[in-house]
């Protein structure tokens, strides 16, 4: 007891008679010092008092899909900070392969009295039934936002680039400089965004099924599977490649390398995100930007809106992308490589 004291009123930045006053419910504590202490005790991992468990404190959680990917730590960085400029504190949950599930990450937050909770990454179209957790924070009326990781029926807030607009940028990009063979690396088959984009590119490429198959390749999020999937479309003649992530654009062009094709003479590609340190890679990755930046601080907002009591909108709010142009995109070649080989897939 005595050590969880000591450690709580370091946190805080009291004294331990004074969080021992909170902890008990005593007078002579002000709102402000009760908060820290609860959201100190909260941030510990301790247990609070059952008298003291029905009082959310200042303490959001932030769940992530992976911290790999460099785009995500960025957001995390911007909502932190963010929190922090309106005195929560934030509790980083990121999922990792064989780790903690997302449900699991969600209990331990509602154990803690969180004040909300920030899902972002892009959520899969599961089955209703997967979706329990989700359900029960509408049901406790926790206030949250989603981020890239809106899902149709939740009644939740979210926050998204505009894929439709991302593409359409990368896809005229392309087009642009004489490609035809347009293919796409993109996520799972009930990844959302990855739903969205494909949508987009077959609208504005007018694809019909049969240039579907022969023109998309569904993968995880991994440099990879990336690899082994843009094989797959080069060597159907594809010479353009939109990819759904800078990490799957990465992996794409070590892909065209191992064909003995070369970036961008043969092969232009295209990622999504402009992460940190795509203008060091070589050839530096085209890609399309999001503004992360905007749509962690907006993210902030609607969650705060929510916790002071204001309505949850369950409007979504689009923000548009730009496509930035470096080294990885150039002219279509002349001819489709001569390591392609397989069916040529119709112009789109």
């Amino acid at each position: 007891m005595t050590k969880r004291l000591a450690e709580v009123a370091k946190k805080a930045g009291v004294s331990e008679a004074t969080v021992s006053r909170v902890l008990n419910g005593r007078s002579g504590v002000s709102a402000a010092t009760r908060t820290s202490v609860l959201t100190a005790l909260d941030v510990l991992g301790y247990e609070r008092p059952t008298k003291l468990r029905g009082e959310r404190g200042r303490l959001v959680g932030l769940v992530l899909p992976e911290l790999q990917n460099p785009i995500f730590p960025a957001l995390a960085e911007v909502v932190t900070a963010s929190l922090a400029q309106r005195g929560f504190t934030p509790a980083l949950c990121a999922r990792t392969i064989g780790g903690v599930p997302e449900r699991d990450y969600i209990e331990m937050l509602l154990d803690h009295q969180v004040s909300g909770v920030v899902f972002a990454g892009g959520a899969y179209a599961l089955a209703e039934a997967e979706h329990g957790h989700y359900r029960q924070l509408r049901e406790r009326r926790m206030p949250v936002v989603m981020v890239n990781a809106g899902v149709p029926g939740l009644g939740f807030p979210h926050i998204s680039t505009d894929d439709a607009v991302a593409v359409e940028q990368a896809y005229g990009h392309l087009r642009s400089l004489g490609h035809e063979r347009i293919g796409l690396v993109t996520g799972p088959q009930d990844h959302v965004p990855s739903r969205r984009k494909l949508a987009a590119v077959s609208a504005v490429a007018g694809w019909s099924e049969a240039d579907r198959d022969a023109l998309v390749e569904r993968t995880t999020f991994s440099m990879e599977s990336a690899r082994l999937a843009a094989t797959r479309l080069m060597q159907r003649g594809a010479t353009g490649l939109i990819c759904a992530s800078d990490v799957l654009a990465l992996g794409s062009i070590r892909a065209a390398r191992r064909l003995g094709l070369a970036v961008p003479d043969d092969v232009s590609v295209v990622g999504f995100d402009d992460s940190a340190l795509m203008t060091c890679t070589d050839p530096p990755l085209t890609t399309v930007r999001q503004p992360i930046e905007l749509m962690g601080q907006a993210a902030v907002d609607v969650l705060v809106h929510q916790i002071e009591g204001g309505a949850a909108s369950t409007d979504e709010l689009l923000f548009e992308p730009e496509l930035v142009v470096r080294g990885s995109t150039g002219r279509a070649p002349a001819r489709v490589p001569a390591t392609a080989t397989g069916p040529r897939p119709g112009t789109v």
